[in-house]
């Protein structure tokens, strides 16, 4: 069973194709397709605090699927409520990119968000990951990403991850908060694996969450 990688902890090295380094792309990368998640399906979280907006990337010819992204995210957003933290808007643009964007690694993703303007925080459903130990998902926040500074505040999603919307959620709230940092408490969110059980946040945890994401831009306080 993969578990998810915490920013902190999110330092293997990457495998590619053969020699390890990025190979320049034969084709541009171009956004062919945006939609955003309809304003009515959004959760409503009463005396929210904060709002969030996401940038979804997926890739055409992944496996990925409107209907299996949005749900996920809805879910995600609704974990994140507990927080006073209301999901504003979400927006999934589809990317047509060479083959080996559709695959998260350290060097070749820098190499993609280099041409790519990517509003954030940022998450990429990709169709697996060539990183060792390969997670399920992994999120880079800004603390750790003093040498990969494209990839600060992103979240990278391999198809198949277990527990998509916590995943989702627990990758966000490392993001959001910019800690790699994981608890031992029951039931908590933050546990270093997903289980449907571990929903919960607890008030510092949520603090950190919204002081955290307002100061670096990725959440804005509501109205």
């Amino acid at each position: 069973m993969r578990r998810h990688a915490a920013p902190a902890l999110c330092c293997a090295a990457a495998l590619l194709l053969a020699a390890g380094t990025a190979v320049p792309a034969t084709e541009p990368v171009r956004v062919v397709e945006t939609r955003a998640l309809s304003g009515q399906k959004l959760p409503a979280v009463p005396g929210a605090t904060h709002e969030l907006r996401l940038s979804l990337y997926a890739f055409r010819g992944s496996p990925w699927t409107q209907r299996e992204i949005e749900p996920a995210v809805l879910e995600a957003a609704g974990l994140l409520a507990q927080c006073g933290v209301a999901l504003a808007g979400a927006e999934l643009q589809l990317l047509e990119a060479p083959r080996r964007f559709h695959f998260y690694s350290t060097p070749v993703s820098r190499e993609l968000l280099q041409d790519l303007q990517v509003s954030k925080p940022a998450i990429f459903f990709v169709d697996e990951t060539l990183n060792r130990p390969a997670y399920d998902a992994e999120a880079i926040g800004l603390a750790n990403a003093e040498t990969r500074p494209e990839l600060a505040n992103t979240v990278w999603i391999a198809h198949g991850a277990r527990d998509l919307p916590l995943a989702l959620a627990h990758e966000l709230a490392h993001v959001l908060s910019d800690s790699g940092e994981h608890s031992e408490e029951p039931r908590n969110l933050m546990r270093a694996a997903t289980a449907p059980e571990n929903t919960q946040l607890s008030d510092a945890q949520c603090r950190r969450l919204r002081e955290r994401g307002e100061a670096n831009g990725l959440l804005a306080p509501k109205p």
